[in-house]
């Protein structure tokens, strides 16, 4: 299994992020020295993605205005003889093809990935929700599409969480079938605290097969009119199967305002030239 394109929706109102994200996308939000969204896309880059498809709305613009280059800004940073920094934004603007495609409206993630049918067509392909960050040596998406292309199936991340949490997330239950490694016997979208046994809870990572779209179109819009993506995944697995991964190294919610400022203390903390100065200032802080 060759995956070559992901999708990516950034179309959604960023509520969690308010009011940073009132007229900035979300995905624009800094963590460290990078936009959020550059970092998904780095991790895509990493798993061997060509193809970056963006499943956007008419106000992020900007998005794949990062990703394209900016020739005033690189002039001025010529002139300047700022070579490094004129390298490391034409290098942003060289990481990946960039597509997008319009989410006219916002009818969940579900209806998000099928807005991507036509740029998709029949590959199998890669899923990836932003406010997820994963961070690591094999982590993130080059697990899902090792196991992927290993099984020649359809494979989601999962990572387990407290049994009193389970009603944030949709929650799948299975056979081990190799350490880290699930077949799914069933997916349930936010169950209610204390009415499922398993603890495995999706994550935004997903290798997907085109006949997703298939499922897609035939599930039955949810509360508010929304189609899930967990439904159709459900749908998929019990028709072709479809394995769980857990998961390797570190992850930060990007939505989660305490997750959002730890992610920016971890790369400050990776900095050799911001590091020290940085422990110095928090032990004043906590002290």
């Amino acid at each position: 299994m060759n995956i070559r394109k992901v999708v990516i929706p950034v179309a959604g109102w960023g509520t969690r992020s308010l009011p940073a994200s009132k007229n900035i996308p979300k995905e624009m939000l800094p963590i460290y020295n990078k936009p959020v969204v550059q970092y998904v896309v780095e991790e895509a880059m990493r798993a061997g993605v060509e193809d970056v498809v963006f499943v956007t709305n008419r106000d992020k613009s900007v998005i794949e205005d990062h990703f394209d280059y900016n020739p005033q800004l690189e002039a001025v940073l010529e002139r300047a003889g700022k070579t490094e920094l004129l390298k490391v934004v034409r290098d942003v603007a060289e990481m990946v093809n960039i597509m997008a495609v319009r989410q006219k409206k916002q009818l969940g993630l579900g209806h998000a990935v099928l807005c991507a049918r036509e740029m998709v067509k029949t590959e199998p392909f890669a899923v990836m929700v932003g406010d997820d960050l994963m961070f690591g040596d094999d982590a993130g998406l080059t697990q899902l599409v090792r196991v992927a292309s290993e099984r020649d199936m359809p494979v989601i991340g999962v990572m387990e969480v407290p049994a009193d949490k389970v009603n944030r997330y949709g929650i799948v239950s299975g056979d081990e079938i190799a350490p880290g490694v699930w077949s799914i016997t069933d997916m349930v979208e936010k169950p209610a605290v204390g009415t499922v046994d398993s603890r495995l809870a999706i994550v935004g990572r997903y290798v997907l097969t085109p006949d997703i779209f298939d499922h897609l179109e035939r599930i039955r819009p949810g509360q508010g009119g929304e189609i899930q993506l967990t439904d159709a995944l459900a749908s998929l697995a019990r028709e072709r199967g479809m394995l769980a991964v857990k998961m390797g190294g570190v992850r930060f919610d990007a939505g989660d305002w305490v997750d959002y400022l730890c992610a920016n203390i971890y790369f400050g903390l990776m900095d050799n030239k911001l590091s020290e100065s940085l422990k110095a200032r928090l032990r004043e802080i906590l002290c």
